[in-house]
């Protein structure tokens, strides 16, 4: 049996065999939490290699959710469905259904799967740079004033978003807070300026 699918709801400790299937509630060993757990007999077998459905050659076994005719292997860990040995999709010891791998590849619920993520450091680092690129410098820097907060905003929002696929450090997150509000601190000077001279 795969010990690794049936966990306590309270500890989340993986349970052993001696916890199913019991008339009565049952202890969970590690947290002492009464627990009354029924699962399928596939539950208890070894996991099948082949990439073929077994046939179901004995009444009460559990079936595939997707071939009613074929016996179930092991459950999905996205939906729960059984899934016989053809249906079983493994992605880095996980097991999922078709459909669950397709909607975590398309609406991104598998992080395994991700092959692109936004930069929000670079958003950020960018929206604080351009308007001071020599070129643009003359008209940009009157953009800070909606770039700077715009980009302490995305710094600070997305501090703890994943930054890449490959490791990286948050250091544009800090550059870009440092320089949105050393410009957010130029324009409070500056209105500031402007308005104790006129009274």
């Amino acid at each position: 049996m795969n010990n690794s699918l049936v966990h306590c709801p309270k500890c989340q400790a993986w349970l052993l065999d001696g916890v199913f299937n019991q008339p009565e509630l049952s202890p969970c060993p590690a947290c002492g939490t009464p627990l009354q757990i029924e699962v399928f007999p596939t539950l208890f077998r070894s996991q099948n290699v082949g990439r073929s459905g077994e046939a179901i050659l004995v009444e009460g076994e559990s079936s595939c959710f997707y071939h009613p005719q074929k016996k179930a292997v092991i459950p999905c860990q996205g939906c729960g469905r059984f899934l016989c040995a053809l249906c079983d999709c493994e992605l880095h010891g996980q097991h999922f259904c078709p459909v669950c791998l397709e909607t975590g590849k398309t609406k991104g619920k598998i992080k395994s799967l991700e092959n692109q993520r936004t930069l929000y450091d670079n958003l950020a680092l960018i929206l604080v740079v351009v308007p001071l690129i020599p070129p643009l410098a003359f008209i940009g820097i009157y953009a800070t004033i909606i770039t700077a907060p715009a980009a302490l905003f995305v710094a600070v929002r997305y501090w703890n978003a994943p930054r890449s696929i490959v490791h990286r450090t948050r250091i544009r997150h800090v550059i870009a807070i440092v320089l949105a509000s050393l410009q957010i601190a130029g324009w409070g000077v500056f209105f500031f300026a402007v308005t104790s001279h006129r009274f």
